[in-house]
Parts: structure tokens; C-alpha cells; sequence
């Protein structure tokens, strides 16, 4: 890979004679992979030099891509004065995260409305293609591109590149989590951070500050230069480039923070080379391997459409204090999902189980135990939820729990919890679309129960079923999936081990809903489906095909349903016979085993 950078400084353009040598331009980066892929990272006025460059290379027409970690005005600023965006034949994707009530086109459309610039984005001559993007994974010709929020007040994503063997971080805005007085240790949050820079070969990073401006900076979104050396020491980065300087920093005082990094580097005996990010500085990691890494199947797709997974996005807010109530629900409002109140144990209790929220907030400071109670209670229900625990400082009581937990820590602002709420949305519950419950649930799980059936041992007469049915249609996995309260529950699984899944996960909840055969030909390309845990996870499932199996009284029990790791289509004749099959599933319900 080659890196260059065209803009390093921070919040502010400032050139002049004192920023010679580091630069004054805003965070503007370009890199190529050994095969040429052109990527550049933010946009700010540093993007005015790379734009002329490009222009007048010899690859013509240019082919790019544009990565914006966030849309505050020094990432993109330079973008209308950006020469390639207005050159008929180029091409273009900008990417940028998913800011739900708004995409990266409307907020570029609002920068360069004629009140601000005589030239709209619509006059621009690029073919032009904005994607909206969540934390995960994608790729850019041979590069695998890895996603992760930022610690900063405007929505913001890091980005992780590999390729040729090597691995760059851009980590540019970034704040410090809260940490206990006078503690040294990173916590769990920023351990997590030090996860995303894990062995990279280049971090660049934001360092904006020195120790000694931060306290009273806390809350800006910026890191300090000892946080950023501190973090990449305990991921083993090979390099560490700060930058991100801040426009009341000149050269010489650069020089300083740089200088005193490397003392401190360098006393601690750990490896890592630290330099000051400046302005027309090339980097070049040559390859070790020319092979693209893989996308993890772990990781799920970076680019999934999120809008009809927060249509009935609701938080549960555990007991807590007035003023904590008003800031959480200005948050929601402001965002436009729902806020589920519990003013007592006993009501909370009784919504994680009738509301089953896409996100729970439990304060411990109301009470220590009541909250942890009502994590376990979230857990021992399998939401899919994430779980925040509002805490007074860095370590908390809920450290102890076996499972993990998001944190929020006092005192916070609405526009703080705003930009962590969308990071907690987006992360989770978008990316995939839970099931909605039938109208008739109370009594479809009444007469579930009545079966007897949950929970009994395998029996031949089902498994004969699945066996043919995988036979017929050819596919690895076939089950009779019957859905319970909060999990789907396997009667027979034909070419898997699993008895069970949490019904958050499980494609047969659409199947019961929709009253009618299921067919998703390819999981990838279905919204509700692609970033599913079972499509991303160790299941891998790419195609289903899932049958309602009813009682004579019409309640839906759950189906027949047909599983492949591949991509598939069926025709009418194939449904039909996946009917035949759910038939045959169907008499088993309703007989015992004697008369059977």
C-alpha cells in the first residue's frame, strides 16, 4: 500500500509560515493498494491538492473511492472544490456512516445548498454513488474494509483496511472513555478500541491534544497524543502516525508532543515507531502477500439498509431519576423511537417480556441489584438487544456479569446520548429485521403448549420427514422448526446439531407472520435477512425455504423449512412439493405417537 497525506490538521485550516512542516490543510488521506484500488479518507481542505493531482495523473478517466469517517465541516469541507467530482467519465462511491434520519447525499446536498455555494451537488460530472454505512465489514476492489464507531459527539466510524498482506487504521475523531479518578488502566470500552487497531501495521491517529489541555477538553471527541500511543502499545501497532493537529499548534510545538511520545515510547521499551502525520508525506507498506484478506464471516455487512429494522425500535429505560428520564427520552424523541419508561422493578421486569425492546438502559445508581436483575432477566430471555447500564464511573457493578455490557457514564448531555444511541441502533438491532407477532399469538401459543410437544425427545416420525425432504430438494439442512415465546425449538433437525435459536434469529418467525410459504433465494441480497447472525455467523445460511405447518383450528405452529449454505431458486413445482411435505408434518402434530 501506498498512504499520503494531503491534510492533517484539525477542526481548522491553518496555513501559514508556522505550519510549514506538518501542514495546515484539513484530514485529508489518499491510499492505493499494490493493484491500484484508489481509496481517500475525509474530504477536508487537504482534498484540494489531491483533487488537482488526480486531475492532471495519466489514469484517465479516475476511478475512486471516498471514505468519510463523519460530517463534521473540517471532513468536507473540501469536497465541492474537489476537481475529480465535476469530471464527466470519472467514477466515484462515497461512503459515510448511516446517520438514520439522514443520508450522506442529503447531508452533501445541504452543504452545497446556494446559500453556501454557487454550485450544487446535482452540477457535479462524476457518475456519483453514496452508500450509508452501520459498523461491519466490505470491500473496495482488493481491500476488506472494517467499520467501527468512534468515540465523538457526531456520529463517527474508523476505518480498518487490509490488503497485500497489511493493515491501516484511520481513527480520526476520537475521545478517550471515562476512566475512575487518577486510574491509568484502559477500560472495557477503550479495550475494545485497542481490538479494532489490533497488530495493524499503520495507525493514524487522532491526538489533538495535549495531557494537559484535555481536562478541560473532555467531551470535544478528541484524543490526546499519550492516549493514542497507549492504545496502539497495547494492540502491538508497528507505526503510529498522530494526527488531526490542533490550529492553535504550530510546527515547533508539534516537534514537542512528538518528541515527548517517543521518550516515553522508548523508556516503556515497547517497539512501536510514532511520527507526526505532515502534509506530502508518502508512506509505503510493500506487500507481503497479494491476496485481498477475506471478509470474516463473523462480521457482518457494513452497507446493510437499515430503515425498516428501526420501525419499531423501542428502549426500555430500567428506574432511574427524573433527570435522567427527561435527557434519555429528549434522546429517543429526537430520533424518533420509542421509549418504554418503568418507573418500578416489577413493570420493567414485565415489559422486557410483553415488549421485547431492541435496546435496555438500567441505572445502578437507582439500585445496584434491581439492575443487575434486570440484566439477567434480558439475557435469560435472549433478547437480541444490547444492554447499557448507566453507571457514575468507569468500573460498575454489572463488571462481574458473564456477559457483556454497554456503559454510559454520568453526567452526559441529550446530544451525547443522542450520538450514542444511534451508535448502540446501528450496531445491533439494524442489522436485520425481527419478525413481527401475529395478531393471534396468545392463543397460537396456547394451543402450542397444548401439543405437549416442546422439549420431547426426537422421534422417527418426524425425522423420517426431514430426511426425504433433504433428499428431494437437495439441501444440507432440513427441520421441523416450531416457534415458542422467545426461541424456535426443533422437533426434527436433519444436518445439524442445533436443537434450538433465539426467535430474534429465526427466519421461521417470518414464515408463521406472513402465512405462506417463505422462499429467500439468497440471504445476502434480502434486507431482512443479511446481516441476520445466522447468515453471518457459523450457520451460514444463504438460502431457506420454510412452510407453515397449521392445526385444523388454522393457529401456525411453525414449519417444514429447508436450509442451504448456497444460493437457490424453486420453481411452483418445488414449492408445491414442499407443501406435500408440510402436510405430512402437519397429520404428525396432531396424532400421538401411539396412534401414529
Amino acid at each position: 500500500m501506498l498512504i499520503r497525506f494531503w491534510g492533517t490538521r484539525g477542526s481548522l485550516p491553518k496555513p501559514g509560515p508556522d505550519t510549514i512542516r506538518y501542514g495546515g490543510n484539513t484530514s485529508c488521506i489518499e491510499l492505493r493498494s499494490d493493484s491500484g484500488t484508489l481509496v481517500v479518507i475525509d474530504c477536508g481542505t487537504g482534498a484540494h491538492g489531491l483533487g488537482r493531482a488526480l486531475a492532471a495523473g495519466p489514469v484517465q478517466p479516475v476511478r475512486g473511492h471516498l471514505l468519510i469517517s463523519h460530517t463534521h465541516w473540517d471532513h468536507i469541507q473540501g469536497i465541492p472544490f474537489f476537481t475529480p467530482l465535476f469530471v464527466p467519465d470519472n467514477e466515484w462511491d462515497i461512503y459515510a456512516p448511516n446517520n438514520l434520519g439522514q443520508t450522506i447525499r442529503d447531508t452533501l446536498a445541504g452543504q452545497m445548498q446556494s446559500t453556501y455555494f454557487p454550485v450544487t451537488l446535482e452540477a457535479l460530472g462524476a457518475k456519483i454513488r453514496y452508500h450509508d454505512l452501520v459498523e461491519g465489514t466490505f470491500e473496495i476492489g482488493d481491500i476488506t474494509i472494517t467499520t467501527q464507531y468512534l468515540h465523538h459527539p457526531a456520529l463517527t466510524l474508523g476505518y480498518r483496511l487490509e490488503t497485500d498482506g497489511h493493515s491501516v487504521v484511520y481513527s480520526c475523531d476520537h475521545e478517550p472513555f471515562p476512566r475512575e479518578p487518577d486510574s491509568v488502566e484502559l477500560g472495557a470500552q477503550d479495550l475494545l478500541h485497542v481490538d479494532f487497531l489490533r497488530d495493524a501495521d499503520l495507525v493514524i491517529h487522532d491526538a489533538q491534544y495535549t495531557e494537559e489541555e484535555y481536562p478541560t477538553k473532555v467531551g470535544w471527541g478528541h484524543s490526546t497524543a499519550d492516549y493514542a500511543v497507549d492504545v496502539c502499545c497495547a494492540a502491538g501497532v508497528k507505526q503510529l502516525a498522530l494526527t488531526h493537529h490542533d490550529p492553535t499548534r504550530d510546527d515547533d510545538a508539534v516537534d514537542k508532543i512528538i518528541s515527548t511520545v517517543r521518550n516515553k515510547v522508548s523508556s516503556s521499551g515497547q517497539p512501536l515507531q510514532v511520527f507526526g502525520a505532515a502534509e506530502g508525506q508518502k508512506i509505503e507498506l510493500r506487500p507481503t502477500s497479494h491476496k485481498a484478506t477475506p471478509r470474516r464471516a463473523s462480521e457482518p455487512s457494513a452497507s446493510t439498509n437499515i430503515k425498516s429494522a428501526l420501525a419499531d425500535y423501542s428502549i426500555l429505560l430500567g428506574p432511574t431519576d427524573s433527570a435522567t428520564v427527561d435527557i434519555v427520552a429528549a434522546a429517543a424523541a429526537a430520533e424518533n423511537v420509542r421509549l418504554l419508561p418503568s418507573a418500578d422493578l416489577d413493570t420493567a421486569l414485565k415489559m422486557l417480556e410483553t415488549e421485547r425492546p431492541s435496546l435496555v438502559m438500567v441505572d445502578e445508581q437507582n439500585s445496584v441489584d434491581h439492575a443487575l436483575m434486570l440484566c439477567r432477566k434480558a439475557r435469560e430471555l435472549q433478547l437480541q438487544a444490547p444492554i447499557v447500564i448507566i453507571t457514575d464511573g468507569q468500573h460498575s457493578a454489572a463488571d462481574k456479569l458473564d456477559f457483556k455490557i454497554e456503559r454510559i457514564v454520568r453526567p452526559f448531555s441529550v446530544g451525547y446520548a443522542r450520538t450514542r444511541l444511534k451508535a448502540w441502533v446501528l450496531r445491533t438491532t439494524c442489522r436485520w429485521v425481527r419478525a413481527k407477532m401475529p395478531e393471534n399469538e396468545d392463543t397460537r401459543l396456547a394451543a402450542l403448549k397444548e401439543l405437549a410437544i416442546l422439549d420431547t425427545e426426537p422421534e422417527e416420525r418426524f425425522d423420517r420427514i426431514t430426511r426425504e425432504a433433504a433428499d428431494e430438494f437437495d439441501v444440507p439442512v432440513a427441520l421441523v422448526s416450531l416457534i415458542d415465546h422467545d426461541r424456535q425449538w426443533f422437533k426434527s433437525c436433519i444436518g445439524t446439531d442445533i436443537k434450538e435459536a433465539p426467535r430474534d434469529v429465526a427466519f421461521c418467525a417470518h414464515a408463521i407472520v406472513e402465512n405462506n410459504v417463505l422462499i429467500v433465494p439468497d440471504a445476502f441480497l434480502d434486507s431482512r435477512f443479511a446481516d441476520n447472525p445466522m447468515v453471518t455467523g457459523e450457520s451460514r445460511v444463504r438460502f431457506y425455504a420454510g412452510c407453515p405447518l397449521r392445526l385444523p383450528d388454522g393457529h401456525i405452529m411453525g414449519t417444514l423449512c429447508l436450509i442451504d449454505i448456497r444460493p437457490r431458486h424453486f420453481d411452483d413445482k418445488q414449492i408445491n412439493k414442499l407443501k406435500e411435505f408440510a402436510k405430512r408434518a402437519e397429520a404428525q402434530l396432531v396424532q400421538t405417537p401411539e396412534s401414529a
